[in-house]
Formats: C-alpha cells, sequence, structure tokens
C-alpha cells in the first residue's frame, strides 16, 4: 500500500526561526500592532512559536486564534518535537466553529483528538530532510489493501482484498480487489483489524486466495518490493444499453499529472473511440491529492460548451488575499526542484505570489477526445475527499450542460486545501483556502450526501457490473432509476455457505491514508 502522505509540496518553505521572534498580524484594516514573541527559547519553543504565528495569518480561519499571551504556544512543549506541534496545531483547529454543526470546522467525528483536516509531517523537503511516500506513484510494500468482512447475523469473519496497488508484487501475483483470502502462511488468515494491517506490513506472505465469483484456489507467495504505481486502476467500456454507451474509471488519487496523465488518455481514448455519451468515475477510495491532475479528469470529463467557463476558485482568508501577511516573506518560493526562485537578482517568497481570489479562480479547458459525455455519475464514500470532492462539485455548477449524480455513501467532506509550511525538519500542513464552484457553493464539511445510496460491496471487482455501488450507478444511466433497475442477488455463496449479501460490514484495514488537495501551481503577484 502506497502511503500517501505528502512529503513536501513544490514550494514548502523554511520557517527560519530566529525570523518569528515578530511577525505582524495586522487586522484587515492594518490597525493592530504586531504580537511580540520571545527572542530566545529552545529549539522546541521557537518551532512552537513560528506554527503559531503562521497559523496567525495564513490560517483559513485565523480569526478566531486569539493573542500569544492568551495562547501561549510554549505550554505544547513536551518530550517529544512531533507530539508538541501536533498538539498545539490541534488547539488551534478547535477554535472555530461550523454554524452548521456548532462544532469546530475540522472536529473529526471517528477521531474527535484528532484534526480533520491540518497535520504536521515529519520531513522537510526544503533542506533536504524526506519523510513517507509522496504523489509520485513511488511504493515500497506488497501493495495489499484488506478488509475484515461479515455478513448479517453470521459470527464469523473473513478477509478480504479491498483493493490492490496497480504495479505492486500483490498486482504481479493476480490478486485482485474481491478476492477471498483462506490461509496466511499455510494458516487460518486473521480475522482482526489489527492482525489484517499486520499482515499489509509484512515483508513476506504466502498467501491462499478465491478469486471473486468463482471457486478455484491460488496460493502465491509475494515480497515486498519497490514499485512504481499507476492511479489509474483500470477502466473499461460498456456494451450499449437503451442507447447509453458507458465508460468507466477507477481513480486511486490524483498522483502528480505526469504520473497519472499517459493512462487517463488512454482511457479516454478508447471512450471517444467507442462513442461513450456516459462515464462512471469510481472516487470511493480516491483521497485527492494534486489539484492539477483533478483538474485535468475534469477537462478530460468535460462535453462540448464547457470551454471558458469557470471550473472552480480558491479563495484565502482575507489577510493572505490582501497582501497584509507579512509572515509569508519568511517562506522562500522555491522551484519544482526545491531551488530559490529569482526576479532578476531578488529572491522571491511567498509574499510575492497572487493570493487575490480572481488569480486563483480556473477555468475549464477541455482536454482530451471526449466530447459527448451527457451523464457523469461518480462513485463515491467515506474515504472520497479533498481534490476528489472538488471535481464533483466544479460540475454541480453547470446542469445544463451535463448531468452529473453521486452514488454511494456520504464523502469525508473537505473542501479545503494547503500549502506546505517548512519549520524546521517538520512540514505544517494547514487549512489555507477553500473551494468554491462556480455558484460561490463550497461548504460541505460535513460531506457530500449521495444522490443514490449505495453500498460498496467488497467481494466482487471492480468493474463488475454487478457490484452494488456500480450497478446502483449503471442502473441510473440505463433506466433512469435511483432505486435500481435489476433485482440485486439477495445471497452470495462463500466457501460454500449461502451468506446474506445485502448486510455486509466491513473495517478496513492499514493505515488512514492521505486526504487533500495539493496546489503547487502559483503566480506571480502583478506589482
Amino acid at each position: 500500500m502506497i502511503k500517501l502522505r505528502i512529503a513536501a509540496a513544490a514550494f514548502v518553505g523554511i520557517a527560519a526561526l530566529a525570523s518569528c521572534k515578530k511577525s505582524g498580524n495586522p487586522s484587515p484594516g492594518g490597525g493592530n500592532p504586531p504580537p511580540t514573541t520571545p527572542t530566545t527559547g529552545t529549539r522546541l519553543q521557537l518551532s512552537l512559536d513560528s506554527l503559531y504565528l503562521y497559523a496567525k495569518e495564513t490560517y483559513l480561519w485565523y480569526d478566531a486564534i486569539p493573542t500569544y499571551e492568551s495562547f501561549n504556544p510554549r505550554q505544547y512543549a513536551g518530550s517529544d518535537d512531533f507530539n508538541s506541534l501536533t498538539e498545539e496545531l490541534y488547539k488551534i483547529t478547535q477554535l472555530k466553529n461550523d454554524p452548521a454543526t456548532s462544532k469546530p470546522f475540522e472536529y473529526y467525528t471517528p477521531a474527535p483528538s484528532r484534526s480533520k483536516f491540518s497535520y504536521v509531517e515529519k520531513g522537510n523537503l526544503a533542506r533536504g530532510i524526506k519523510a513517507s511516500v509522496d504523489l509520485e506513484g513511488d511504493g515500497n510494500d506488497l501493495g495489499l489493501i484488506l478488509a475484515v468482512v461479515t455478513f448479517g447475523s453470521d459470527p464469523t469473519t473473513y478477509l478480504y482484498v479491498r483493493n490492490v496497488e496497480k504495479g505492486s508484487p500483490a498486482d504481479k501475483a493476480g490478486i485482485t480487489r474481491g478476492c477471498l483470502i483462506t490461509k496466511v502462511n499455510d494458516g487460518p488468515p486473521p480475522g482482526s483489524q489489527s492482525a489484517a494491517t499486520t499482515l499489509m506490513n509484512s515483508a513476506t506472505a504466502k498467501l491462499t486466495f478465491t478469486k471473486p465469483k468463482t471457486s478455484t484456489s491460488v496460493t502465491v507467495t509475494i515480497n515486498k518490493a519497490a514499485y512504481k504505481n499507476d492511479p489509474v486502476v483500470t477502466w473499461k467500456t460498456f456494451a450499449p444499453v437503451n442507447g447509453n454507451v458507458t465508460g468507466y474509471l477507477v481513480l486511486g488519487h490524483f498522483s502528480r499529472q505526469t504520473v497519472a496523465k499517459p493512462s487517463l488518455d488512454k482511457a479516454f481514448a478508447e471512450f471517444a473511440a467507442k462513442g461513450a455519451n456516459s462515464v462512471v468515475v469510481d472516487l470511493r477510495y480516491n483521497g485527492g491529492g494534486y489539484v492539477a491532475t483533478a483538474e485535468y479528469l475534469t477537462n478530460l470529463l468535460a462535453p462540448s460548451g464547457m470551454q471558458t467557463k469557470v471550473m472552480y476558485k480558491q479563495v484565502y482568508n482575507e489577510l493572505v488575499r490582501t497582501s497584509k501577511a507579512p509572515i509569508l516573506k519568511s517562506i522562500p518560493y522555491l522551484d519544482a526542484n526545491y531551488q530559490q526562485v529569482y526576479q532578476g537578482s531578488r529572491a522571491l517568497t511567498y509574499a510575492d505570489l497572487d493570493f487575490t481570489e480572481n488569480g486563483n479562480t480556473y477555468f475549464f479547458e477541455k482536454a482530451g477526445p471526449l466530447t459527448t459525455a451527457k451523464k457523469i455519475v461518480f462513485i463515491v464514500s467515506g474515504a472520497t475527499a479533498s481534490a476528489s470532492e472538488l471535481v464533483i462539485n466544479s460540475y454541480k455548477a453547470w446542469p445544463a450542460n451535463v448531468t452529473v449524480r453521486t452514488v454511494g455513501a456520504k464523502t469525508y467532506g473537505k473542501p479545503v486545501g494547503f500549502f506546505g509550511i517548512g519549520i524546521d525538519k517538520f512540514t505544517v500542513y494547514m487549512a489555507q483556502f477553500s473551494s468554491k464552484n462556480a455558484l460561490g457553493e463550497g461548504d460541505y464539511y460535513s460531506g457530500m450526501t449521495p444522490d443514490i445510496a449505495a453500498q460498496d460491496y467488497i467481494p466482487m471487482d471492480f468493474g463488475d457490473p454487478e457490484e452494488k455501488s456500480l450497478k446502483a450507478a449503471l442502473d441510473y444511466i440505463y433506466y433512469g432509476t435511483t432505486t435500481g433497475g435489476r433485482a440485486a442477488a439477495a445471497t452470495v455463496m462463500i466457501n460454500g455457505r449461502s451468506v446474506n449479501a445485502n448486510e455486509i460490514r466491513s473495517q478496513a484495514a492499514g493505515e488512514e491514508k492521505f486526504n487533500g488537495m495539493v496546489e503547487d501551481r502559483r503566480k506571480i503577484r502583478v506589482q
């Protein structure tokens, strides 16, 4: 499994600790004096001060952060630098409430002790310190993503393959989503989430599994290895039904555009060649990634007539938008190779960049040969987040041009993005801009409720027209129904037993994947 954590975006800045002794946070009217912070302290204390000062000016909800004296960043200094910064950031993110829920915008229901959007990561590429695998498509593991599944009132647990990273050892061994693992190292498979996670992180594993829809048992041994991952998991085109030719695409995450583009181009070339007029885009496990790649997918899907229409806007807080966040001067503007960018002989900083709403409005620019899509259906789940939600929201503003529906379960709810801020040996990602569509809509902090509810049916592979989420999408396209045009199977056979297919519960194993919008495109502000 690729650990989709951003080690650093192309413009990560170094927080020079000494430079954060004093930093202004004038009000939009410019009347407040800048906070004064101590000029001495331990390395950790200065880092905590830096995080506070960056948040006080660049955090999306900066206006809820109290004075330095009231907040007292140094109270979070503990024995571990990473945990100290993480705790401080968490406290900052719980200060502003969403009027719609009366809970903080960054309140995370499954884990209230962590922030929903913002986080600290070990590593600072701008200083040559690399942390975890990024969105370049690199993996170094078995490539298995597992789930522990139960059916109905049956207490028996089953271990299924929820997904397989394309290009990984598991993929090359012929393992697919929907495979039922019956033996691990000649013994019974793990029956708990933690044990399944341990298996996913193993260096080697002997697996016996049954392919979906067959009773054939296969045994393979797979070994951890480095590989290049293709985020486009699969694609296919379904035969016409009621005049609808439907293309289907599964996209696991928005890797850098150069990584995702080759397969995306092949998929849409096939859709166009076969005359697709409907497309199902499966984003059920897509937590986001590079905004530029999400934008490219949006342009590939666009039908004729969308050119030059507003796709989305990125809206920063008022201080950043109006050049009243002087702390941006402490973040050097770096190129894709982490080298300083100059204008003449002057080294540029983030204070030289355009953060205005007009400067961060993006438009449809049709890409690819498919121009006939009249219906687009997105398959979503609670793991669908950020840049994936951005794609869906961009289309919701243009119902006269294309019919868009969502199928599955409520999405994660992350209409915000960030740029990385390097602080010592860490990179801080705090919510810094919100995304809005052409109608100014984008406050889906509690997630997007799907138009058509459907189950993520793990025992079936991607692209199986009987898999419950895809079936619901196709039923809408073929028959216009939101309740299913074809009867769903009530039972399935597992290990020779008939079980209730409609009462499935699953627990995903492994570490939580990255979700977010990473913006690595910048414009120099016109002076």
